[in-house]
């Protein structure tokens, strides 16, 4: 069978830059797992020896997850296997930076989500987390987040921001610092004030009422 050398070329070609892009993404998040679980064994040190009381847990769960838990939260990073492109709308695509070179725009993706500690620790399933930022890496190495306050950057310095420990020592200390302002808001009252019988007989926080640190706000607008 003789193959169209066209489509042989789109193939192999894309096949390799997502392979690249994939493993730059890799290398990328086990970087975050290796500097993250650093800073969780200087937190814990510097609190033993302060006499202060803040817990500090660093847990792997698998090739592509891992989470950290401090003061009441806990933060989970997870890579997505697979790699993205941009909608031609997309800010990004509009940088001189991927409008010299397209391949530039595909990118892996590592996600970083927030949830209070009790959530995991009383089984409350219904208990919301939020996506406080996501990094994606391109081929390059080259980054850029999206997020909120300490963890946005903007779209222009993705032809500079490289990945190196450094940088992803500031992201990880960016998303400690987010999480550690992002407080705890009572529920309004509307939402909590009729109680079933058996809800009542169950344990407290174990009955289907849902805990979010932004529970009846739109955690949209709690950025600028």
């Amino acid at each position: 069978m003789e193959l169209n050398k066209e489509l042989k070329q789109l193939v192999f070609s894309k096949s390799d830059l997502k392979q690249t892009v994939y493993r730059a993404t890799k290398d990328t998040f086990e970087m975050f797992r290796h500097q993250t679980e650093e800073l969780i064994n200087a937190l814990k040190h510097k609190a033993l020896e302060e006499n202060n009381k803040t817990a500090f847990e660093f847990r792997n769960r698998g090739d592509f997850e891992f989470d950290v838990k401090f003061a009441g939260d806990v933060l989970i990073f997870m890579m997505h296997t697979n790699v993205f492109e941009f909608s031609r709308n997309h800010e990004v695509m509009k940088t001189p930076y991927v409008k010299e070179d397209t391949t530039r725009s595909y990118c892996g993706t590592i996600h970083i989500y927030n949830f209070l500690a009790d959530s995991f620790t009383y089984d409350r399933e219904a208990d919301l987390g939020y996506m406080i930022g996501r990094v994606f890496v391109n081929r390059e190495r080259h980054y850029f987040i999206e997020g909120k306050r300490e963890l946005g950057v903007l779209y222009n310095n993705f032809n500079t921001a490289e990945i190196t420990p450094e940088s992803v020592q500031k992201i990880i200390e960016s998303a400690i610092t987010y999480t550690t302002n992002f407080d705890l808001l009572t529920p309004p009252y509307d939402e909590v004030k009729l109680v079933s019988v058996a809800e009542m007989k169950s344990a407290f926080d174990r009955k289907p009422m849902v805990t979010g640190k932004r529970l009846g706000f739109r955690f949209q607008q709690d950025m600028d």
